[in-house]
């Protein structure tokens, strides 16, 4: 087009003057065709540059559509992440909850076991004490075994209840009627509570055993003073 223009110039210029050059007309001519050739650079410049312009806006499109889906996992991901931090929080707490009722059990066990062990070890102790009292009466004869079954020594707890004497329940220990009578120790520990006793009978009237486990020990125990 500029070339066109260029032309139509270059004749007007002859007309106005009359004549034109050989060598003006064909400066005119390249003139024209850099002016063309530079028209179609710039073109070719905007149709790399709205291609470029095309181009950012799809990958701002893409990126876009990209940080949106990673801020939506994000969101799950907190939001998981809160579900399962809540869920270990009430875990956690029912297992110290747990870990204080087995604490207190263990040390109720452990304090039982003590009991138990403190009441073995004083049955040993007695059993070994009347065995080896048992074996030297033996070894003294019937009339030595017969003299040690006194009043003082049955009260005193320190010779086993022989089949012919009777157990004073108003002196010996419970661990001597557990022993000997056959008792429970709870049963041993109420009579000893409830001391003294006139006659037998008052075992029985006192709610201290029951009528079966006093026919039980009748012969076998005293209320002597």
């Amino acid at each position: 087009m500029r070339r066109e223009w260029t032309v139509v110039v270059l004749v007007a210029a002859v007309l106005a003057t009359g004549c034109v050059s050989n060598k003006k007309y064909q400066a005119a001519l390249t003139e024209a065709d850099n002016a063309k050739m530079e028209l179609e650079k710039a073109r070719q410049q905007k149709s790399a540059m709205e291609q470029q312009v095309r181009t950012l806006k799809e990958l701002n499109v893409k990126f876009g559509n990209e940080a949106q889906a990673v801020r939506d996992e994000l969101q799950r991901i907190e939001h998981g992440r809160d579900a399962e931090r809540g869920a270990i929080e009430g875990r956690t707490k029912d297992l110290e909850e747990k870990v204080k009722a087995l604490t207190a059990q263990n040390r109720n066990v452990k304090q039982e076991y003590q009991d138990v062990k403190r009441n073995n070890d004083t049955l040993k102790s007695l059993v070994a004490r009347y065995q080896k009292e048992l074996k030297d009466r033996s070894h003294a004869g019937p009339a030595a075994g017969a003299a040690t079954l006194t009043p003082n020594q049955l009260s005193s707890g320190t010779a086993p209840a022989a089949a012919s004497a009777a157990m004073n329940i108003n002196k010996v220990s419970a661990n001597d009627m557990v022993l000997f009578l056959g008792l429970k120790q709870d049963e041993a520990d109420r009579i000893v509570s409830n001391r003294p006793y006139r006659v037998k009978g008052e075992l029985v009237a006192k709610n201290v055993v029951p009528k079966e486990t006093f026919d039980l020990i009748k012969d076998r125990i005293s209320v002597t003073p």
